[in-house]
């Protein structure tokens, strides 16, 4: 899954894409590296990001999500948004995957809005929103609340119609480095859920700060961790390195029997 930031101010600079031709010819260059999903996001997550309004963030990510519907009908086109009118425009455009951050603690209505579409939707684990979540990253027992925390928003899932869910642990999200790490190291974990696990682990802090670098240089991190969450049962890979996520699948798999 290919990362399609329509924003000025994402964590990883090189990232930030907050013109159409910028927007374009990441899109081109992520299909061309072998995407099986491009996700769009136009609203800034990292912590203690500025708040925008549904209508700032439709108008941030119109451009990509038509230039990618109309240009490449066989890439499955995600949009990463936690903000129900955000969610209800672009499914009627006609996207493929709701990637909801909040796992719909922020705004429940995004739950039935994508079911009434009938497509899948990404359930992730965070606390309060990106403005607050920093601050809320206080935990007993870390992976035990973060299931049982993913558990009930799942019912709630369920219970508003939607069928097919995918669940993200949420690296980075009300976790500080080393409970990320901790987390990570427990992936396996995730699968009692019986859903697709999506792991977003690219170029964040979980990496940079352990190995005392910056974003810039964590692509070598990014790689390793991302072929222990195959090991760990990962089925999504969400990345800003397309050609090398894709070069780790690929070589992960055929070690694994998949020889020819």
């Amino acid at each position: 899954m290919g990362i399609v930031n329509c924003t000025p101010d994402s964590f990883y600079s090189d990232s930030r894409n907050s013109t159409i031709e910028k927007q374009q010819k990441l899109i081109d260059l992520h299909v061309q590296n072998g995407a099986t999903w491009l996700d769009i996001g136009g609203y800034s997550s990292r912590p203690g990001a500025t708040h925008i309004s549904e209508s700032e963030e439709i108008e941030r990510i119109k451009f990509a999500v038509s230039y990618s519907l109309e240009t490449y009908p066989g890439i499955k086109i995600s949009v990463d948004t936690f903000q129900s009118g955000v969610a209800s425009y672009v499914l009627e455009q006609g996207v493929h995957l709701i990637n909801d951050i909040s796992g719909g603690l922020v705004n429940p209505e995004i739950f039935s809005i994508t079911a009434a579409h009938q497509v899948p939707y990404v359930l992730m684990h965070m606390r309060g929103t990106p403005q607050t979540m920093a601050q809320l990253n206080t935990y007993d027992n870390l992976l035990k609340e973060v299931i049982v925390e993913l558990g009930s928003q799942l019912e709630k899932a369920r219970a508003a119609g939607l069928k097919d869910i995918v669940i993200d642990p949420g690296f980075g999200f009300a976790k500080n480095s080393v409970q990320n790490l901790e987390l990570f190291a427990y992936l396996e974990a995730f699968q009692l859920f019986d859903c697709p696990l999506l792991v977003g682990i690219s170029r964040k802090s979980m990496i940079y700060k352990t190995l005392e670098i910056d974003a810039a240089d964590s692509l070598n991190g990014t790689s390793v961790l991302n072929t222990i969450a195959l090991d760990k049962g990962a089925n999504i890979l969400r990345v800003h390195d397309v050609k090398e996520a894709v070069e780790t699948v690929t070589l992960w798999s055929k070690t694994r029997g998949n020889y020819q």
